[in-house]
């Protein structure tokens, strides 16, 4: 589980997304980043995330907020989350979880009681200078905008 918090330099990171892009955090020099990590594209908590974060997508961009999901899927899958939900925002296809595990969000977790290893659905705020402004590691899947902006 992530050791990273508020506080800290976030992972200088480069992979691709779901068109194939490179993105890298100097990307996002000079402004904020909301990176979400989620276990599977088009599962129904991994969409009600994405979607909340989509319908709030013109708030972020007003606040000075890009937005960048990740998981472990490929890029077709992502590809076709973002078709399904007309999300506005890149997602990257980290297969091999270079950016997964450089955020230390890949671990032990626990379903109706059965343990396996997967994505910790978790959080980072990043500001202007690469530094973790918060970490959401009980993320609130229909109200994760809210969560982020700090009405919750």
């Amino acid at each position: 589980m992530t050791t990273l918090k508020a506080g800290d330099k976030a992972p200088n990171f480069e992979a691709l997304d779901n068109q194939g892009n490179t993105i890298k955090l100097e990307d996002y020099s000079g402004k904020k980043l909301v990176v979400f990590f989620y276990p599977k594209a088009s599962t129904p908590g991994c969409t009600m995330e994405a979607c909340n974060l989509r319908d709030n997508y013109k708030a972020f961009l007003a606040k000075g907020y890009d937005v960048l999901g990740v998981s472990a899927d490929s890029a077709k899958r992502q590809q076709n989350f973002i078709n399904k939900n007309e999300l506005p925002f890149p997602l990257l296809a980290d297969e091999d979880k270079t950016v997964i595990n450089a955020f230390g969000v890949w671990g032990p977790k626990k379903f109706m009681g059965r343990e396996y290893d997967g994505i910790h659905r978790t959080t980072f705020v990043i500001d202007e200078n690469g530094i973790i402004e918060e970490v959401f590691s009980k993320v609130k899947t229909k109200l994760h905008a809210a969560q982020i902006f700090g009405e919750l």
